[in-house]
């Protein structure tokens, strides 16, 4: 008779939680390698000779800023290291970017004929997107919306080919959008509108 499979035994990491195989793929890989290294040597190797050489480099920065005066005293010049900062991560351990401050206006055509003119990024520059949207359908006398784009970042859509004006009408409007931070997207490229 065959013999019955056995059951694997799996090593789970004590920092994550995950099998110890699928830390790197985790949140918190820095905060696991010191366990791995300890636990699961043999399932990361290059962390242990990493770990090695992180070591020797500390030897030898402690050499190098050591010195001996003329008395024959030893003087140790340790620098402060400053504290890293800490990453802000979203779940599954992306690090979370930072957004530029820019307004992008994009022409989009449906039904052939018809136009639409999105704007993003008016909300990094502290406008209130209703008060915007209603302030552009009164100036160029079209419908305009706030609505959730693809990003599920809140847009302006506003009715009909309005970039020839908007540009001017934005900086008139609202001091505190430079036109420097003013971009277009033309054929999938961003220009800027100045």
């Amino acid at each position: 008779m065959a013999e019955k499979p056995q059951p694997v035994k799996v090593l789970y990491c004590g920092v994550c939680g995950l099998p110890a195989e699928y830390c790197e793929f985790g949140p918190d890989f820095e905060k696991c390698k010191p366990w791995l290294i300890q636990n699961a040597p043999e399932l990361y190797p290059d962390l242990v000779r990493e770990a090695g050489s992180k070591d020797a480099d500390k030897v030898s920065d402690q050499l190098q800023s050591t010195s001996i005066s003329s008395d024959g005293i030893i003087h140790t010049h340790m620098s402060s290291s400053k504290p890293k900062e800490e990453v802000k991560r979203l779940p599954g351990g992306k690090i979370k970017k930072k957004e530029k401050q820019e307004v992008i206006i994009e022409k989009m055509t449906r039904n052939k004929r018809k136009c639409i003119t999105t704007v993003k990024g008016l909300e990094l520059f502290g406008v209130k997107l209703n008060d915007a949207s209603k302030k552009l359908g009164k100036k160029f006398a079209t419908g305009a919306s706030v609505v959730k784009g693809p990003t599920e970042k809140e847009q302006i859509d506003v009715q009909g080919d309005i970039a020839y004006d908007i540009v001017e009408f934005i900086t008139d409007t609202w001091p505190d959008v430079p036109e420097t931070a003013i971009f277009f997207i033309e054929d999938g490229k961003k220009v800027p509108a100045v």
